[in-house]
């Protein structure tokens, strides 16, 4: 096992992770980025970062974030995905990737980490309960689509 950021060499194997994740969330169809915006946008554009996990030199997990900004708080880090194949799950390697996120936050000075988790992802809401995350029923959020 490997935790490592992401290289340029590593683009088709977390699209196919985000893929994956797409199916598992029931919107397999829902995917239009493709392998070379999400490279622009990782390594030439770097509006984002990833952070993969590699066993026997294949990625079998990511965790991807960008910077936000909070008006109260200042910067934040917003952790997009983090996905970790099912045959890999429970064996530490999503906690890997999330405290390796909080590390960045930590040592970049970054006031929050936020993220979502769908509400029937059962298994995530109790991984992010155990990492004594906060999930807030108050908040509803909103999405307007540009396509």
């Amino acid at each position: 096992m490997k935790l490592r950021d992401a290289e340029p060499r590593d683009v088709v194997g977390i699209h196919a992770l985000i893929r994956e994740l797409a199916e598992y969330e029931k919107c397999g169809d829902c995917v239009t980025n493709t392998i070379e915006d999400l490279h622009c946008h990782l390594f030439e554009d770097q509006i984002c970062r990833a952070i993969v996990i590699e066993h026997n030199q294949a990625i079998i997990g990511f965790a991807l974030y960008y910077v936000s900004y909070s008006t109260w708080k200042g910067k934040c880090i917003y952790l997009e995905d983090l996905y970790v194949q099912e045959k890999y799950r429970g064996s530490g390697y999503g906690l890997q990737l999330f405290n390796a996120v909080k590390e960045v936050a930590r040592l970049g000075g970054y006031k929050r980490l936020d993220w979502q988790v769908l509400d029937w992802n059962e298994p995530a809401i109790e991984f992010y309960k155990r990492q004594g995350a906060i999930l807030d029923p108050e908040w509803v959020n909103g999405r307007l689509y540009l396509d």
